[in-house]
């Protein structure tokens, strides 16, 4: 989710009120409710900003300024508290509404001055009809739509709300008008998986792998599927080999890529402890079997860690091979690696 980057400071020409008899009094309620807000976003007190942004995005949409960004802050505000169901109203709403966050700023150089201001639209489109003298360098400049974040976040929430229904029909609605977007991509795997959708996900992603071989996070989501079924390990280890092809840092495929080498680890030495006594040639069968397992994952995880040498997560995948490996150097080497990797990790409440 992203934090705001506005500085929000309300400035009273902006609001139309000059005809109100009120209006000063409208003013000084915008601008105490809009300070009430941001003091409560800067100290992180999101809970408090959540409505306080609603109340001010109501205020002024009563005196005829509909502004929806004050609506997305809200949003967003009740989204980091925590607050899902709020969280989701609004951002169904915004994206039901069709808002992007788009917005125009006007700008002109006052030739004696020589300072650039901005100006509303109005004023702007005067100035440069009127005093071309006086007055330079019009320019306009849009923000960035925040369409896409709109359509992640929601997607997101409904995920961890487990309303994987609708996060499903809102992230096919996000994937039609953005269709590269990783992220939604991703979140439809989960989508798709945690609804029990797993065929339907298997034969989506092969299809957007036919129109696009070069998909890694599909590739990825592929192999993880995959990787479920025993039968298909070997399509699960391919499939993970060639989202790293085509993204060598991606660590997620790195992990599941070793891990799927060496299978369900503490089922087999379940296995191997109860067939010591009753069956010890048969538990030592098994015990070459993993340790050729865990000698088929060395490379892979080896490349993990050269592809990420300061991802702890790397290091300690590769530390515990090796131990299970005998090759008690590498093993000191890379614990004195983790152990320094843990001591600059900033600290955890």
């Amino acid at each position: 989710m992203k934090k705001l980057i506005l500085g929000l400071a309300i400035v009273a020409s902006t609001f139309a009120f000059a005809q109100k008899k009120d209006a000063k009094d409208v003013n000084a309620q915008v601008e105490a409710t809009n300070k009430a807000a941001m003091d409560a976003y800067n100290a992180k007190n999101y809970a408090v900003a959540a409505p306080k942004f609603l109340e001010l995005y109501n205020l002024l949409k009563t005196n005829g300024q509909d502004d929806k960004t004050y609506m997305y802050y809200s949003g967003l505000s009740y989204a980091l508290a925590n607050n899902l169901d709020e969280s989701i109203k609004i951002y169904t709403d915004l994206i039901n509404s069709g808002y992007t966050g788009v917005q125009t700023t006007y700008t002109a150089k006052d030739n004696k001055t020589g300072q650039v201001a901005n100006y509303d639209k109005a004023t702007w489109e005067l100035l440069k009809k009127t005093s071309s003298k006086d007055y330079s360098d019009f320019k306009t400049e849009q923000t960035k739509s925040v369409e896409p974040d709109l359509y992640e976040t929601l997607s997101t929430l409904l995920l961890n709300a487990k309303k994987n229904d609708e996060a499903l029909a809102i992230i096919e609605k996000g994937l039609a008008k953005y269709p590269n977007n990783a992220k939604l991509k991703e979140y439809q795997g989960s989508a798709l998986y945690a609804s029990g959708k797993t065929d339907q996900f298997m034969t989506n992603l092969k299809d957007q792998l036919a129109k696009n071989p070069n998909d890694a996070v599909n590739w990825y989501n592929l192999g993880v599927l995959q990787s479920k079924n025993p039968a298909t390990v070997n399509d699960a280890i391919a499939s993970f080999t060639k989202a790293l092809e085509l993204n060598p840092k991606m660590s997620n495929a790195h992990q599941n890529l070793v891990y799927t080498v060496i299978g369900d680890d503490a089922k087999a030495v379940e296995e191997i402890n109860g067939l010591r006594k009753a069956n010890p040639d048969k538990a030592t069968e098994l015990i070459e079997a993993r340790k050729e397992r865990f000698n088929k994952a060395l490379p892979y995880a080896e490349k993990w860690y050269q592809a990420e040498p300061n991802n702890i997560d790397a290091v300690s995948v590769l530390k515990d091979i090796y131990a299970m490996l005998r090759n008690q150097a590498k093993v000191a080497e890379l614990k004195a690696k983790e152990a320094a990797l843990q001591a600059a990790a900033p600290a955890t409440k």
